[in-house]
């Protein structure tokens, strides 16, 4: 019953993007209130309170959890949001993107082949760099410059961004869920290692499957050529992946193996091309447009942005540590909550939101903007996600209000008491759920990665198979980031697409559950 009744919020949220087709942000307040509602006057009756907040007053916990999550939503997240749109909007500002449009057309006249390059490539670099939604909102924008259709860019950013998002941000969702069942919580580098190479194992299918996918639905002719596409940037990209999660830990898996992934496509492109006749030449010639020649400043200008981005967030990042350690230690802010006993922490000089501001603005200034326009272009950018920041707000404030009160938990612990032995199988759903509520991989890694290891203990299970289990959690949570209100919230803000959340949702839903799906029978059959 506790189960059944923790779950409506979930439901409920499904049920009006879907059901209604309402609009993200009122779906998100709606679901909110209803979520204030179980957790005042439902959750202390089943006693589903966790100790010690089951003493406290209800009041002060549901409003503190709802201070958690506004901090958290603001901090890091909607910055990063904010950001990573803004950068792609200096592009239209200043022209460039027209360059980089260019560019890539001129990579292959393939379809396909920019669409793989641009998300499972780009969006998998800028996932492992930075996360929060930037390998969504960046990828998906520059498709739409290029002149796809929104719900296709969205569908096929949001497909794209779920392997990486293990590794996301510098390999912090693994870093975590090794921390959360270590004691002392420094988790040692070969459980990082050992953990990172399982996640990359369970996703082994997925690393073929998904970029195949992506290839159908950008163009389902040339089967033979997407097959054939998918299966070598699929070899490339789990061969890199697991040789650094197994020797590197989970900092670098991502990015590695989405610059590997990169110059695999651009191989096959050169490699694989094919030869039209004479005749077919003669035409394709006579539609294209004068091929422009580019220099390398101009190709410097045009990329200025994403170089310094990448530069930043590669100097503040794990890969420097000595940097790192500094920017992580100083101007760091930390608010108390009390009730939930909980402190928030941000670093206003470590965050990938001003590794992106500070890249995206010395990109525009080199592209020719000056200071007042690109005031004026982050005022624009804000004022457009007005909606997006009301969905994120409602939808962060919901998890922390459904964890504190003990939802998340009797989901689990549901799930857990109706499976058994069989457990394995849905412990990937538990970590999409919680992806799912929460928005993030490493959210979800938070909250489940204590219970996988104590199911583990119950199932009389060795350390090897209970680092496997482990590792299950955050292979289903980068399943439920393609379906997570908060990342549809970030694809329809990238894409101008205010109030079709539920249709892309809905497009999303089945890619989702063939992904958990393979993903239990990968823990299970192991």
């Amino acid at each position: 019953m506790a189960a059944i009744v923790s779950i409506i919020p979930i439901v409920l949220l499904f049920v009006l993007m879907l059901g209604f087709k309402m609009a993200g942000h009122k779906s998100a307040i709606i679901t909110f209130l209803a979520t204030v509602v179980l957790a005042l006057f439902v959750a202390p009756a089943l006693d589903i309170l966790p100790r010690p907040l089951a003493d406290a007053n209800i009041f002060g916990l549901v409003g503190w959890s709802f201070v958690e999550g506004i901090l958290k939503a603001v901090f890091p997240i909607l910055l990063i949001i904010l950001m990573a749109i803004y950068s792609y909007n200096i592009l239209v500002e200043s022209r460039q993107i027209d360059v980089i449009k260019n560019q890539f057309t001129s990579i292959s006249d393939d379809k396909g082949i920019i669409v793989l390059i641009l998300v499972w490539g780009f969006g998998g670099l800028l996932e492992g760099m930075a996360g929060f939604g930037t390998a969504v909102a960046i990828p998906a924008a520059i498709l739409i410059g290029l002149g796809f259709k929104p719900m296709f860019s969205a569908l096929v950013s949001l497909i794209a961004n779920t392997v990486p998002t293990v590794f996301g941000a510098v390999g912090v969702p693994v870093t975590t869920l090794c921390n959360e069942i270590t004691p002392g919580g420094a988790a040692p580098l070969e459980l990082i290692s050992e953990v990172s190479g399982n996640a990359v194992w369970q996703l082994s299918p997925l690393f073929f499957l998904l970029p195949f996918i992506i290839l159908m639905l950008t163009d389902r002719k040339p089967i033979i050529k997407n097959l054939g596409l998918a299966i070598w940037t699929g070899a490339v990209s789990f061969g890199v992946q697991l040789l650094c999660a197994r020797f590197l830990g989970a900092e670098t898996p991502a990015i590695i193996g989405s610059i590997a992934a990169i110059v695999a496509i651009i191989l096959f492109a050169k490699l694989f091309r094919g030869k039209p006749t004479g005749e077919q030449t003669a035409k394709e010639n006579a539609s294209k447009p004068e091929t422009v020649a580019y220099t390398l400043t101009d190709t410097f200008r045009a990329w200025s942005v994403y170089l310094f981005i990448l530069l930043f967030i590669l100097i503040s990042g794990a890969l420097c540590p000595p940097v790192n350690d500094f920017l992580k230690s100083n101007l760091v802010s930390k608010v108390e909550l009390p009730i939930i006993g909980s402190t928030f922490k941000f670093g206003w000089i470590s965050n990938a939101g001003l590794m992106l501001f500070l890249g995206a603005t010395i990109g525009g200034l080199i592209q020719g903007l000056t200071i007042r326009k690109l005031l004026v272009v982050l005022a624009r950018t804000l004022v457009n996600l007005k909606n997006t920041i009301i969905t994120i707000i409602c939808l962060i404030s919901l998890a922390s209000v459904m964890n504190y009160s003990g939802m998340i938990g009797a989901i689990a612990a549901g799930l857990v008491a109706v499976t058994g032995e069989y457990y394995p199988l849905v412990a990937p759903l538990i970590g999409a759920i919680g992806t799912f509520v929460t928005g993030s991989d490493t959210s979800s890694n938070i909250l489940f990665a204590k219970l996988q290891a104590n199911v583990a203990a119950q199932l009389g299970y060795d350390p090897t198979q209970t680092h496997w289990l482990v590792a299950a959690n955050t292979t289903g949570a980068s399943g439920g980031k393609m379906i997570s209100p908060q990342s549809i919230a970030v694809a329809t803000a990238a894409c101008n697409m205010q109030g079709k959340d539920g249709e892309i949702l809905k497009s999303a839903i089945p890619y989702a559950l063939i992904y958990i799906i393979i993903a239990g029978l990968m823990v299970f059959l192991a």
